[in-house]
Parts: structure tokens; sequence; C-alpha cells
């Protein structure tokens, strides 16, 4: 079996003091994909930063305080790649892969967005690179007998049943519906040829949602988004034995707006 888990830490510190560290110490992951994570490595921890029995890899954003994404394995990776060849985007701590035996396994923090902004121009452009990137990862992968896995939050909800609140939302960034068709071109099995694990498991279900606004009680009444995705070959996502969101049973046990989502693949 190989069994991954993705999280939005929101403040890999923050997180750290809020339950992240006894969740480690208690998941059954052979693969943590981290975003968020709004550190340089020396900032954390010893025993966030590099845990016994894990190989880590940091990919901090140049911008302190923001982005940043990270790898955590069971076994040492026989590669490792930061950003994905953006002259634009390879600083800004949203992309870092390994090679595992058979497979590489990607930690993704897409940019946001804000309509009418800058940033939402950046989040346009960063997808427009990132789809190139992963057709090529898909083609040198499949050359070499190897899957894919990407997993993060990307940022977008694809559907109606990946936000609770769908019809509120339809002229904000995350489900604008350039957004979606982007990621429908992702999921598209004669363009990007990637494969939506979690729904390919629930593909009949409201969610399961991932992420909570901490404003309101959001999270009381499950009122969420489903933007943190594993994205995988179809090989890969074929052999997916169950999937997951690990949400807290409290509020007040969060340690991030997000919640773990977790998929157990047989290999």
């Amino acid at each position: 079996m190989l069994t991954v888990t993705s999280v939005n830490v929101n403040g890999l510190r923050a997180a750290a003091k809020k339950g992240f560290v006894e969740w480690l110490a208690g998941t059954e992951a052979d693969v943590l994909c981290l975003q968020e994570v709004r550190a340089e490595p020396q900032q954390l921890p010893e025993h966030v930063r590099a845990p016994g029995g894990w190989h880590v890899v940091h990919a901090p954003a140049a911008a302190k305080g923001r982005a940043g994404v990270s790898l955590y394995t069971r076994r040492e990776p026989d590669r490792i790649q930061v950003g994905f060849g953006s002259s634009e985007f390879d600083g800004s701590g949203r992309y870092v892969e390994a090679d595992l035996p058979g497979v590489t396994v990607a930690s993704l923090y897409l940019p946001s967005g804000e309509v009418g902004t800058e940033r939402q121009d950046e989040k346009v452009r960063f997808m427009g690179e990132f789809l190139a990137y992963l057709k090529e990862l898909r083609e040198r992968a499949a050359a070499g007998g190897r899957e894919v896995l990407v997993c993060g939050d990307w940022n977008i909800a694809h559907q109606r049943a990946d936000l609770k609140n769908w019809r509120g939302n339809q002229k904000n960034s995350g489900f604008l519906p350039e957004e979606r068709e982007w990621l429908g071109q992702v999921l598209d099995p004669a363009v990007g040829g990637y494969v939506d694990v979690v729904r390919s498991l629930h593909p009949d279900v409201e969610g399961p949602y991932s992420w909570w606004s901490y404003r309101g009680r959001a999270f009381d009444n499950d009122t969420g988004w489903r933007i943190d995705y594993q994205v995988a070959t179809a090989g890969l996502a074929a052999k997916a034995l169950k999937g997951y969101v690990e949400r807290a049973a409290t509020h007040g046990e969060r340690w991030s707006d997000h919640a773990p989502v977790t998929v157990v693949y047989d290999r």
C-alpha cells in the first residue's frame, strides 16, 4: 500500500503549536504533502523541520512569510525538484516534487487569486504555465513506466458539488468559469490526462469539503469548499482503494483552516 496525505497547514509554526505535531506522530501516511508552510526551514523547530523517520524537503518562498511547500516521505527520494521550470514562479514556494519507486509525487500550492487584482492575473499566468508542465510530466513519466501524483491546494472548486455555497461564489476567485474550465482541462483524458482521485471514489456526494472559513460557523455548519486535491495519472488513480478528509471532531481541535486529505493506493 501507499498512503498519501495532503494538507494546507496555514502556517506550519502555528499548526505545530495547535496539534500538527501530535497528528504527525499518529499518521500512517507514507508521503505527506504540505502547503502554505510560511516559514524558512531554520525557523521551524527540529522536531517539525526534520522529524525522526521522515525524509523532508522544504521549498520556501523567496517572499518571507508567504506560501511555501514541503514533502515528507518515509523513504528517501531518488530525485527532488523544486519548481517546474518557470522563471516567474520557481522561487515562489509553490511546487516541489520527488521521485519514489514507480511514482513522482508533488506538493502544489496554486495561487489563490482575487478578482480584479494582480493576484488573479498571477493565478492565470501560473495556470497557463503549470498545465503545460503537467502534460510534459505525465508524458515523461509514462515513457519511464512511472505514475504521477500531484497533491495540494489547487484553490479551485471544480464542480457545484465541491462547495456548499456555489450560487453565491460564481463571480469569486476559486469558482470562476475560466478557472473551472482550466481544471477541467487538467482532468480531461485528451488534454491533461489526470484524474481527481477523491471525486472518482465519491462521484455522487457533495464535498467532502477540505476547507472552511474561520468566519462565522462555517466549520460547524459544514459550509466548506473542496479545493485540496490528489490528482493522479490514470494508472495510479485506478489503484486508489479509499480516499477521505480527516475532518476534526470539533472546531476547537483544528490546527488549520484546511483538513488533511488522505488516499490509500494499492501498489
